[in-house]
């Protein structure tokens, strides 16, 4: 297992305040670098059937690796089927961001887990995309600029997610076995709460929710994510050196399927969905005609609770 290194240094930053309420199973195989696929469609749309069995629990994942477009096509299709969306790689963003905060050495496992208990990470859901907020000092300029008096508070850390020190230390943190165990009770708690999600990441389907009703991987080639990322990076003038991006992206799929606990794989009775050739309209709409089809919910016909 990679050992994470030290963050670089970061400028101090203080979090905004908000005032909110507090409201294991085998995998089928690890994904080479060509598995077998579900071809979709070339019909880009969709449909538009409304909210998917209204009133029933469901719950619908969506794994695959680094730079697929995993978070924008689970952000559509859940606004498609009138479902909530939980992004999981936001609760390992957080728990980089809370060790880089709070000045925890990140290569002392039990320290990140203890932090990130204690902090009790929540999403917003009264938003579509609920933002993450964790109790975190507050007042005074302490450590990472989040406070050393004051007490303690419900801080919105979305803000912190995208931060380059948090790039550099997600992917090294979230080897953590312990970390992960923490995450996927999390993750269940969660679902408890909000029985009707789409939910992402790398082990949705085959760790945290392997009886989940409908089950995607979602999958492209190494070349294309690398090609899809400069593109993204050259239309938000940020370095796009294609070569680099690649490694990068081959570097954290072959961290990903080996880790010791959760690692990146094809869930048992996942739908495997190569977007290598797909436009983004494409891909969302076979997964959501897919999940209306598993689900019995055709276009224009609700079905009853029950």
């Amino acid at each position: 297992m990679p050992t994470p290194t030290t963050p670089p240094h970061r400028p101090a930053l203080r979090y905004a305040p908000i005032v909110i309420d507090a409201p294991t199973h085998p995998a089928s195989h690890t994904p080479g670098d060509a598995p077998g696929h579900t071809a979709p469609g070339p019909d880009a749309e969709g449909l538009r059937g409304g909210p998917l069995l209204p009133g029933r629990g469901v719950i619908i994942t969506i794994d695959g690796p680094a730079a697929t477009g995993k978070s924008s096509t689970a952000r559509e299709l859940a606004r498609r089927l009138g479902l909530q969306l939980l992004n999981t790689g936001r609760m390992y963003r957080a728990a980089a961001a809370l060790t880089i905060d709070l000045g925890i050495d990140p290569r002392d496992a039990e320290a990140v887990v203890a932090a990130v208990d204690r902090a009790q990470l929540r999403f917003d859901w009264s938003q579509a995309e609920p933002p993450i907020t964790a109790v975190m000092p507050r007042g005074g300029e302490g450590v990472g600029g989040v406070g050393g008096v004051g007490g303690v508070g419900r801080v919105d850390i979305t803000p912190r997610l995208q931060a380059p020190d948090v790039d550099g230390l997600v992917s090294p943190i979230a080897q953590l076995p312990a970390l992960r165990r923490l995450m996927i009770a999390l993750q269940q708690r969660i679902a408890q709460e909000h029985p009707r999600l789409v939910t992402e990441g790398r082990d949705q389907g085959s760790a945290v929710f392997p009886g989940a009703a409908v089950k995607f991987y979602v999958w492209a080639s190494a070349q294309v994510r690398a090609a899809r990322r400069a593109a993204q990076n050259r239309a938000s003038g940020l370095p796009a050196d294609e070569r680099a991006i690649l490694a990068e992206i081959e570097s954290r799929d072959a961290r990903d399927r080996a880790r010791p606990d959760s690692p990146l794989c094809v869930p048992v009775g996942a739908i495997v969905v190569d977007t290598s050739a797909l436009s983004f309209d494409q891909a969302v709409g076979h997964l959501e005609r897919t999940a209306r089809h598993r689900l019995g919910s055709c276009a224009g016909a609700g079905s009853s609770a029950g």
